[in-house]
């Protein structure tokens, strides 16, 4: 088959497949009618959670081979040399598998979410913004590292893609156009919370461990959310050191989620738990039920060895989502609380530089992000692994439990 053949082929299972994709989205629209709203909840988290697993395992031996044949292999480089050493058996480990993460969110999310909802409508639209962005970020990095290879027969040292500072300038963009119609949309949301006060949950912040909500005018809303989803799709990114790591992580962190979306997004059992009410919050559960199906496929080929990396291309929608859904539910803190681990990665990079630039070269840990630091220190990068998703389901339960301390 020719080069050209195969681009029609391709472009014609595309479009069949999103044809069908519509045709089941219609086929299966009785499961957004009718009474029994809670129990029909119930079982399009768990179509959703399903179909992500399988949609991940299912494609992702063809999706390695595809990779593996366009020679998009990661070679880890880092500014220290026993983490290079450590690292070296995974050069050429086929990357941008996150391409399937977003995939199966997407479907999965279209198929059993109300799209109809402006929140559900907005995390898609975030999926696919920041998957774009992680992918040409991957991109760039191993076209150039491949490129590199082939003029000069060395083997690639560099891993230039997008600089920082314009991942964060486009994240930031998202951030600023998603805060502005969350704001807006949240309006009309004022309710009756268990002391009889009329509040509206969507202009508020709110603190783990107090009720009282503070009003935030729509320039504070606008930071607030710069700050968490910013914040969290990038310790995600930096989280995605090892293999299995942050797709363990995201499963613990997705699934406190879960459950206080779907507290946030029903009357009584918010006003029970004194937790904000959002309506609609509830079927941002679906996403997080893809999230989580997504995750455990993937988590099939990314337990160690890995046989894929997720790369910037499924880590930075992973974040964004999770931040985006904290916001939406007013449960911005909370995350710093289910997300420890992703918090302690990102505050070990930020401590590292900020030492190393203040004491002239001189560093806290041995190497940041901290899961490195605890290989150089001689755990096994199995030991590190499982004892960081063990951390992260403590920080889940421990987040769960401030529901009660209310």
């Amino acid at each position: 088959m020719t080069h050209r053949r195969k681009w029609i082929f391709g472009i014609a299972v595309a479009c069949l497949s999103a044809l069908a994709l519509v045709l089941l989205r219609m086929w299966i629209s009785p499961l957004f009618r009718g009474e029994h709203h809670m129990e029909k909840l119930i079982l399009r988290m768990t179509f959703a959670a399903v179909l992500s697993f399988l949609v991940v395992v299912l494609l992702s031996p063809r999706m390695i081979r595809f990779l593996v044949r366009m020679k998009l292999g990661d070679r880890p480089e880092f500014d220290h040399a026993g983490v290079n050493e450590l690292t070296r058996h995974k050069s050429d480990t086929p990357t941008m598998g996150g391409m399937l993460i977003v995939l199966a969110i997407f479907v999965s999310t279209y198929l059993f979410a109300d799209i109809s909802s402006m929140y559900i409508l907005m995390a898609l639209f975030l999926l696919v913004y920041l998957g774009v962005l992680g992918g040409v970020d991957d991109w760039l990095k191993l076209r150039a590292s491949s490129i590199a290879a082939r003029s000069d027969g060395q083997v690639p040292t560099g891993r230039d893609g997008l600089k920082m500072w314009e991942k964060i300038l486009f994240q930031i963009a998202l951030a600023v156009l998603l805060a502005i119609f969350t704001y807006n949309h949240g309006a009309e949301s004022g309710y009756r919370d268990f002391e009889g006060r009329i509040i509206n949950a969507a202009h508020s912040f709110y603190f783990p461990f107090k009720v009282e909500p503070i009003a935030l005018a729509m320039f504070a809303y606008v930071i607030v959310y710069i700050l968490v989803m910013v914040g969290s799709s990038n310790a995600v990114n930096l989280t995605d050191g090892m293999d299995g790591l942050a797709s363990g992580c995201m499963i613990s962190v997705t699934a406190v989620f879960l459950v206080l979306s779907w507290v946030a997004g029903n009357h009584n059992w918010a006003n029970f738990l004194h937790l904000p009410f959002v309506p609609q919050a509830a079927e941002l559960t679906v996403v997080c039920a893809g999230i989580i199906g997504a995750c455990i496929g993937f988590l099939w080929y990314n337990c160690l060895p890995a046989q894929v990396f997720m790369g910037d291309t499924g880590s930075l929608p992973l974040g964004g989502l999770i931040g985006f859904i904290a916001v939406v539910t007013r449960q911005e803190l909370m995350l710093f609380i289910a997300g420890g681990v992703f918090v302690m990665e990102a505050v070990s990079v930020l401590m590292q530089i900020l030492f190393f630039k203040s004491t002239g070269g001189r560093r806290v840990f041995l190497c940041a992000p901290i899961h490195h630091h605890f290989n150089l220190l001689g755990w096994k990068e199995s030991k590190v692994v499982v004892r960081f998703w063990l951390l992260s389901a403590l920080c889940a339960a421990v987040a769960l439990a401030t529901l009660k301390l209310r």
